[in-house]
């Protein structure tokens, strides 16, 4: 019997010897799922998928982010620069979701008098 200091409480001699044996038991479980998920090539093939899957979104991302900037720019030197008379909230909405394109087309659509 063990007896714990300041309470006097009788400690079996076992309890530790068990707690020492599942904590073993749950790293040595822990160690084996790891190793059973290391070697898997599943997850080599996901991990290289997600990669590739995260350049391929940020490359079309940015080029989608600089179109709408560009657009804007466009718009802006275009409203408030040659005081081209464009519709305020559809040119400005068009010229971010399409850019330089959508600014074009609401220029030639202004030629033909469309607007």
């Amino acid at each position: 019997m063990i007896n714990i200091p300041l309470l006097n409480i009788p400690v079996p001699d076992t309890v530790l010897d068990d707690i020492g044996n599942s904590a073993a038991g749950a790293a040595e479980s822990a160690g084996s799922a790891a190793l059973s998920i290391a070697g898997n090539p599943l997850l080599l093939v996901g991990g290289i998928v997600l990669v590739i899957a995260a350049l391929v979104i940020f490359f079309f991302l940015k080029k989608i982010i600089i179109n709408s900037i560009l657009g804007i720019v466009a718009w802006a030197i275009l409203t408030f620069v040659f005081q081209v008379e464009l519709p305020f909230i559809p040119s400005l909405a068009i010229s971010v979701i399409f850019g330089l394109a959508g600014i074009g087309a609401m220029l030639v659509m202004k030629f033909f008098g469309m607007f």
